[in-house]
């Protein structure tokens, strides 16, 4: 089995795995002990994979938690085409225990990818799809577990569908949190090219400063081309700007190959899905710009890395203080950078906790 991890928010930067024929043997056992760990035993608890059709399409979905009876998180993933229902094993237990967390693989991700024909799915690849698509399942989920409402959570791409559906559809929520969110993709190009040039020319990396200069400006006035965004997230990443103070995320990119939830088949996906999707997406995502947005119709929480050079917090900052919602809260997580969930599941349990799970008390959902 060969797998190809493309390297964060875009998964850009190959990271080439070579495995034997007997790779899926070698981690069979890992996997079943996981498996049993993170079995939902609870007699009041959930635990469903299937599929549904939304969009048109079937897309996969995941439902996990200790008590039915818990305010339910609909997560969005990021990507594109990158599905965090392979690596929900490394953070989401916790969560699991005070929430009923559901996932899903979006249109051309993981196992969605598989469970469609793609000579159909191109012309469906487009941002508004993609929200169109998170507004069904909403209704879906809600109408399925009896709830009125659900807490929206996204992780980077993610944010951007999530928060084009809280604006389209405010009464499906109860409130909003963004972690590693977009506010202005070209902004975020900029900002996290110049912190790598910065890094680069204070530790006197020539090799790096070299290649960055290869692109400047950037983003420019010149094509945003995947060669261009390649070199302009290397260096990023190697400098802290995805896992904080690690140069590579091996635990992310491979947590996949532990997964209960994927075969390898759904494990190639990954990859197909994101180079699949890509091209067809790139140029929408370039162009997506939330500042013009000065009022959020439901409470509004943003989960900001302080090292996050992927999808960086200071745009995201300064958007928040110029506001209006009815309530709105910026959490800095200091030790993170785009990867809030594996990289501080604590804190990120224990303030879901604090500040978002009381917007659900005065409903009949939280027990």
């Amino acid at each position: 089995m060969k797998i190809i991890l493309l390297v964060s928010f875009w998964f850009l930067t190959n990271a080439v795995v070579g495995q034997s024929p007997n790779a899926g043997k070698e981690y069979q056992m890992s996997r079943m002990i996981i498996s049993d760990l993170d079995s939902i035993v609870s007699p009041n608890g959930i635990q469903e994979n299937y599929e549904v059709i939304v969009g048109g399409i079937r897309q996969w979905v995941y439902v996990r938690g200790q008590n039915k009876n818990n305010p339910v998180i609909l997560f969005i993933h990021g990507g594109p085409a990158s599905p965090m229902s392979p690596v929900m094993w490394t953070f989401q237990r916790p969560l699991e225990e005070y929430f009923t967390v559901v996932q899903y693989d979006q249109r051309a991700a993981g196992k969605t990818f598989n469970s469609n024909d793609t000579n159909g799915l191109a012309r469906t690849i487009h941002i508004d799809q993609y929200v169109k698509d998170a507004i069904e399942l909403t209704e879906q989920i809600e109408k399925k577990y009896q709830r009125k409402k659900v807490i929206l959570v996204a992780h980077s791409w993610g944010t951007v569908i999530a928060m084009n559906a809280a604006i389209k559809r405010p009464d499906l929520f109860y409130a909003y949190v963004g972690i590693g969110q977009v506010i202005n993709t070209r902004d975020n190009e900029r900002v996290s090219f110049q912190f790598a040039l910065d890094e680069a020319r204070l530790k006197h990396n020539d090799t790096a400063v070299k290649e960055l200069m290869s692109i400047a400006p950037y983003p420019g006035n010149q094509p945003i081309t995947r060669e261009r965004i390649i070199i302009a997230r290397k260096w990023p990443q190697y400098y802290g700007g995805l896992s904080a103070y690690r140069t590579q995320s091996r635990y992310y990119f491979y947590a996949p190959l532990l997964s209960p939830e994927y075969d390898e088949k759904d494990i190639d996906a990954i990859d197909q899905g994101n180079s699949y999707t890509l091209g067809k997406i790139l140029d929408e995502f370039l162009n997506v710009d939330f500042k013009p947005v000065h009022k959020f119709p439901i409470p509004i929480f943003m989960f900001m890395g302080r090292h996050d050079y992927t999808t960086p917090s200071e745009p995201t900052r300064q958007w928040l203080d110029n506001l209006d919602a009815p309530v709105k809260k910026g959490i800095w997580f200091e030790n993170s950078a785009h990867l809030i969930p594996m990289e501080e599941p604590g804190k990120m349990l224990v303030t879901l906790l604090t500040e978002v799970r009381p917007m659900t008390v005065q409903n009949s959902d939280t027990p």
